[in-house]
């Protein structure tokens, strides 16, 4: 991790990993209020929208498939709300077409893989996202199509794990760990966006869906609230489905240790613009929307932190 500045005093920002094929740029930024001032991070895995040439002339449509595979702006809603509340952040520069960091490192489209013998990539059986075409480096998109002109060799899928994804995730897993160490219980909530759901019925789409990977990765307290909030501000909500959460909450989640973790997508007609190419008129109105779901759960994760700490003090005694 190296340290860049910031203009607030009591506040950090480092930078961490780099981007193949851009030297210097870091692949994720950690920012936040040093010491922590809640048990809250807030992680935008597919926020990158840092693309290096080499990768842009890889690809078959770019700027179509930049902008379905990012979770556009997400980072920006999440920068605002980190910033009010504050709540640590970590976001990707690094784009989801080099490398989706909500995968697991194993879950790839060998096929697409370039290598001299079948030994190099033994007889690994591709994960249920990797052949629905969004594994590990996205293959396809429906609409698009294939998204690359050529396989990626051996050393490319190499140097992004190397380079992006485990710093990145071990960085995730050491600032959750040092929330947890400061108050007791730690709240990750893992920030992303999705297309407008298909309606059911005479109900409205939902605008959000919390996962939570049905009930193993966050306290059920903190999911009913996050559900009585959004009921109490009139705002359509629904838990687990289409989206229970991917490998972030999968590796990172672990409710019995104090580490708790959410996933959050946001419909993006609620906050960009027409096109989904900006942000738009209702931007403003989810960013404090989000303030003041994240400043309610977090108080409610403090509390139970210390909980935890204080019914540890006997125990340290003895």
């Amino acid at each position: 991790m190296r340290r860049a500045g910031t203009g607030d005093s009591d506040s950090e920002r480092m930078n961490g990993g780099s981007i193949p094929g851009l030297t210097g740029k870091a692949a994720f930024t950690l920012s936040g209020p040093q010491p922590s001032t809640i048990p809250v991070l807030i992680a935008v895995p597919h926020a990158g929208r840092v693309y290096p040439a080499s990768l842009l002339k890889l690809m078959r449509h770019p700027d179509s498939a930049a902008m379905r595979l990012e979770d556009r702006y997400a980072d920006l809603l999440a920068e605002s709300v980190a910033k009010a509340t504050g709540a640590m952040l970590l976001v990707a520069n690094a784009p989801r077409a080099m490398i989706d960091l909500n995968r697991a490192p194993d879950d790839v489209d060998w096929d697409m893989i370039q290598s001299d013998s079948v030994a190099d990539i033994g007889s690994y059986t591709p994960g249920k996202r990797a052949r629905s075409g969004l594994g590990l480096i996205p293959r396809r998109l429906p609409g698009i199509g294939e998204l690359w002109k050529r396989r990626h060799e051996q050393e490319e899928l190499t140097q992004r794990i190397s380079d992006v994804h485990e710093p990145y995730h071990d960085c995730l897993a050491r600032t959750l760990e040092e929330l947890r160490r400061r108050w007791g219980a730690a709240l990750l909530i893992d920030l992303h966006s999705m297309p407008s759901l298909a309606r059911r019925g005479t109900q409205a789409p939902p605008e959000f869906v919390v996962g939570d990977r049905f009930g193993a990765a966050c306290d059920g307290r903190f999911i009913a609230s996050a559900f009585s909030y959004f009921e109490g501000h009139e705002r359509h909500a629904v838990h687990n489905r289409p989206y229970a959460g991917g490998y972030v909450l999968e590796r990172h989640a672990a409710p019995h240790r104090g580490l708790h973790a959410l996933q959050l997508e946001i419909d993006r007609d609620t906050y960009l613009d027409a096109r989904l190419a900006e942000p738009g008129k209702g931007f403003a109105a989810m960013t404090e929307l989000l303030m003041g779901l994240v400043n309610r759960i977090a108080g409610e994760v403090a509390a139970l932190g210390q909980t935890e700490i204080d019914s540890s003090w006997p125990e340290a005694a003895e």
